[in-house]
């Protein structure tokens, strides 16, 4: 991160960086082609500080290639040292989007593919990263994200609560009035229409009734509160599964849950 920037967010009124670090292993960030090493993001949390932005989050992947268990703590242990208020662990996701998870479906070897580890082991790393980072004193609050008293992301609570969210810039997404619409997503479709004092949004989608309560559970129960209790099929016969309990009134996820949060979602979308 230059100096420039830096300035420029504190005259923005930035109060909050996110930094996706992924891991603080240089030969894990470099083999899913990320430029920075831990030097680079020891020092720019430091310059952070130093400017006066103290509310900072540290993202990380359980499950790149060539990441083993004692790299994994590596990583977790550096988080935590960083003092970081606010720390995000992601289980490494595939599908066709990317480079890495168009030649693992593939069965290749490019792009490091052949040293990702399997499930288990991501299973196993998010587990830990849960113990490691809840012992710490930086607690889960959501599926994928840790915080520190006070510092849960009000941003993205915004997300997981359905309350109303203005996204400004290329491709960013909002929810204003129950209606979904995103911003162009190249840049030149993003500037063509403010060239004009347009604002350059799609028409976007009302969400209805039923959308409302679909979104209600998915995203509610990504929450470690969960969501209030009701009378459903569907949550009992994921009780039974092991994958949602019922603690003083409301539907939780359980840790098995947590593991396998998209086939609980699932099971609330018509």
């Amino acid at each position: 991160i230059s100096d420039e920037i830096i300035a420029a967010w504190i005259v923005s009124g930035v109060n909050r960086v996110s930094l996706g670090v992924q891991s603080f292993n240089d030969h894990e960030a470099r083999s899913v082609g990320r430029l920075h090493t831990r030097a680079t993001v020891l020092a720019d949390i430091a310059r952070l500080r130093a400017a006066g932005i103290s509310n900072l989050n540290v993202d990380l992947i359980a499950g790149l290639p060539h990441q083993t268990e004692a790299s994994w703590r590596e990583s977790l242990e550096v988080a935590l040292a960083t003092d970081a208020p606010h720390v995000s662990v992601y289980m490494l996701e595939v599908d066709t989007e990317s480079r890495l998870g168009t030649e693992l479906l593939a069965g290749g070897v490019r792009y490091h593919a052949h040293a990702v580890p399997d499930d288990d082991f991501i299973a196993d790393a998010y587990e830990l990263a849960r113990e490691t980072l809840n012992s710490a004193g930086c607690a889960q609050y959501e599926i994928s994200n840790f915080a520190r008293p006070g510092f849960e992301s009000r941003h993205n609570l915004r997300y997981w609560t359905r309350l109303p969210y203005l996204g400004l810039g290329v491709d960013a997404h909002s929810f204003v009035n129950r209606r979904r619409f995103a911003n162009p997503d190249t840049l030149d479709a993003y500037q063509a229409p403010l060239r004009e004092n347009h604002l350059p949004r799609d028409p976007g989608h009302t969400v209805t009734e039923g959308e409302a309560t679909e979104e209600a559970w998915f995203l509610g129960l990504r929450l470690n509160r969960g969501v209030p209790y009701r009378p459903d099929p569907r949550v009992e016969h994921l009780r039974d599964d092991g994958l949602l309990a019922i603690e003083n009134d409301r539907i939780l996820l359980t840790p098995r849950g947590r593991l396998l949060s998209n086939q609980v979602f699932a099971a609330f979308i018509a």
